[in-house]
């Protein structure tokens, strides 16, 4: 399988076509005496070709063509010949459907293989049969488990689990594996086409499994909120299929397949996630103009977590990093930081004690400004205060030479300001990242007044270098990650001081698809960094003669600082936290409710999500008219991955469009008259209302 002009094997009419022949030939022609799957490609299979699902409309579409590829699926595996899948590095989705319709399965063990079902992160289902397969082969609930998750199974563990029947090492011992197989079973048949076939582990009936589904949609909709129909739906799938003949199980996934192709939130999912994500991978926010570049030696500045943490993402990448601190046992400890993880992925089997030794080797903790001599970019990760930022700035850029690129690793001072300090502000930059730097995929790059192309360029260039996904925005306070993350814990705050209960708050939160509660977010940041924001934003403004208006979560923050409950750091902010090492959860604390006391009267949680979401949209919207976001891909996908805005509305832009401009407006309109002038509409929305028009919405031609 060698799909002509594409980097991967998807599922299109092409090869739809090349394999529904061979099962021809496999059917008519006798001289056949087995068929075996293979790739030509670095990987054997990538899944469905999402550009035609992209283009399916209806729910009729969708049935009909998951039918069809099953029906030639159906007649591979009862051909009466054997089949063997011969897979190397990435099987996936309607891949691995295809290879879990072989008779027998073999795995290249060469580190590089990866086998899952993934649809879901899309808001689909496997809609190739994966849903009845599955868990034929390796029970219910572990096929729940992976299809639920979209986890990708590595080659020990597609073996122990039953997924597939052999390892091979090398190219050539698989093939020879296949041939003998192939040789040795000459009349094949697969296991749930045997008359006396039982689920592993048990079926739909059985008071385990039956147990295990019952409880299984609450379980879902407690972690999804009902937000993800697609968990849902795999379930149904999978219980309902296990109660009758395979070939009715099949139509059964299809029609919940059909479900999910045209629900809004796998529309969403795959507009922001798929075409807006790759559009930027592939360089959509990059000037064109400069050569690409790699970074051999990087700087930086700070070896706290987030210096620490950059630390570690680069010397995995293969460079060479200068980790530099005020005191020798601080760098020190911002290096530990790399060995502790390092060696948890030893212990998991992630890396070789090898290799975790040659990336610690990269990392060099140093007090010595002059160590940075030969840098290509320095990244200063020190403390939110613009003076001190001044003073790394000098003394970094006395060593380095002028093509150098340096960048500040600030959340909300603007880099135009913090570039005076700087002698080459055409070199300067922002590179915010999100903590923790391991775990966080996104980088939001920041562009000053005279930042350069060729510097931008650079800056992109190192951040896909060790492997995050880079948005590029124009500069202001706060940029667009933290001034629109803020409206999100500061509604919040907003409305524990209006007396709605705390608990109500939280819950809010989650049911609005965010992947933490404001109160306990706002503790996690800090609430003492929050007022240190807020008096420098304060003052900056004041200096500028520009007025400075607080957001009524403002005082509340004040309110708890003045009696020592600054975050989690201190063990007490919103909730009191459990001591490091301590067992116990986080829990409200009891005060709130004097400090605050409850309203008789509460809103719903309805109208509580919606301010939440509502607020941060508007942001996002005024973002895009300002001219600080440069894109609605940037917009959307920098939600999602910056700081967890529900994914399956696609992003805080999409969805304004989900609901619709004209609606976005009226309500905004509503939430204004009740809470605020916050929440009064972006021009950007009202225009977009006037003229019945949407925000550019991804698809094949943003990719």
């Amino acid at each position: 399988m060698d799909l002509a002009g594409k980097p991967m094997n998807v599922i299109d009419a092409e090869m739809a076509a090349a394999l529904a022949g061979l099962v021809e030939a496999l059917e008519s022609d006798a001289s056949i005496t087995g068929l075996i799957l293979a790739s030509g490609k670095k990987d054997f299979f990538a899944g469905a070709d999402v550009d035609h699902l992209w283009e399916i409309d209806t729910a009729e579409q969708a049935f009909e063509e998951s039918m069809h590829f099953k029906s030639w699926l159906r007649r591979l595996e009862q051909a009466g010949k054997p089949v063997v899948a011969a897979i190397h590095g990435r099987c996936l989705g309607g891949g691995l459907e295809i290879a879990l319709a072989c008779h027998h399965r073999i795995v290249l063990d060469d580190g590089k293989a990866r086998l899952g079902l993934p649809e879901v992160k899309l808001g689909l289902l496997p809609g190739g049969g994966g849903t009845q397969r599955l868990p034929r082969l390796v029970g219910m609930q572990q096929a729940l488990q992976w299809m639920s998750e979209g986890t990708e199974v590595r080659a020990a563990q597609a073996l122990s689990s039953g997924l597939v029947h052999a390892l091979a090492k090398t190219p050539e011992d698989m093939l020879a594996q296949a041939r003998a197989w192939i040789a040795a079973h000459p009349k094949p048949q697969q296991p749930w086409d045997a008359p006396k076939f039982r689920y592993p582990g048990g079926d739909s009936r059985s008071p385990a499994i039956a147990q295990l589904l019952a409880i299984g949609p609450s379980m879902a909709s407690a972690k999804s909120w009902g937000n993800y129909p697609a968990l849902t739906h795999i379930m149904s799938s999978v219980f309902e299929g296990g109660l009758v003949d395979f070939d009715n199980a099949l139509a059964i996934e299809s029609r919940y397949f059909a479900a999910c192709v045209v629900s809004p939130e796998s529309r969403n999912l795959i507009g922001t996630l798929w075409y807006q994500l790759n559009a930027i991978k592939k360089g959509a926010s990059r000037p064109s103009g400069p050569a690409p570049s790699k970074v051999k030696k990087l700087g930086i500045l700070g070896a706290g977590m987030m210096g620490a943490g950059i630390a570690y993402v680069s010397a995995k990448a293969g460079i060479e990093v200068v980790l530099l601190d005020t005191t020798q046992a601080n760098a020190d400890k911002g290096k530990a930081y790399s060995q502790a993880l390092l060696d948890k992925a030893v212990k998991k089997g992630g890396r070789t004690a090898e290799q975790r030794d040659a990336t610690l080797a990269r990392i060099t903790p140093t007090t010595d400004y002059a160590a940075l001599k030969d840098c290509q970019l320095v990244i200063e990760a020190v403390f939110e205060d613009r003076a001190v930022k001044a003073e790394v700035t000098k003394l970094a850029e006395a060593q380095l030479s002028a093509k150098a690129v340096f960048a500040s690793n600030t959340s909300t001072l603007p880099i135009t300001g913090l570039a005076q300090a700087s002698e080459r502000p055409a070199n300067f930059i922002g590179l915010h990242f999100f903590s923790p730097v391991d775990k966080m995929p996104l980088v939001e790059i920041i562009v000053g007044e005279q930042t350069s192309d060729e510097t931008l360029a650079k800056g992109f260039d190192f951040v896909q270098q060790i492997g995050q996904t880079p948005i590029v925005v124009n500069d202001s306070r706060g940029f667009y990650t933290s001034r629109v993350f803020a409206t999100y814990v500061m509604e919040g705050l907003a409305m524990l001081k209006e007396g709605v209960h705390p608990r109500s708050i939280e819950v809010a939160g989650l049911q609005a698809g965010m992947p933490m509660p404001p109160l306990a977010l706002q503790d996690e940041v800090s609430l003492s960094l929050g007022v240190h924001v807020a008096d420098q934003t304060r003052k900056d403004l004041a200096a500028e003669g520009k007025p400075y208006e607080a957001h009524p979560g403002e005082a509340v923050l004040r309110q708890l600082c003045e009696i020592g409950r600054i975050g989690k750091k201190a063990g007490q902010g919103f909730y009191d936290w459990p001591a490091e090492g301590e067992r116990g959860e986080k829990r409200l604390w009891p005060g709130l409710k004097e400090m605050f006391p409850v309203a008789a009267e509460q809103p719903t949680q309805e109208q509580m999500i919606e301010r939440l979401l509502y607020a941060q949209a508007n942001e996002a919207a005024r973002c895009l008219e300002e001219g600080v976001l440069r894109s609605v891909a940037d917009g959307n996908v920098g939600s999602i991955l910056g700081w967890g805005f529900a994914p399956f509305f696609g992003g805080a832009l999409q969805f304004i469009n989900t609901v619709g401009p004209a609606h976005f407006v009226a309500r905004s309109r509503e939430l204004a008259a009740a809470h605020g002038k916050r929440f009064k509409p972006a021009k950007l929305v009202i225009e977009l209302a006037k003229k019945g028009e949407l925000l550019e919405v991804g698809g094949p031609a943003s990719a």
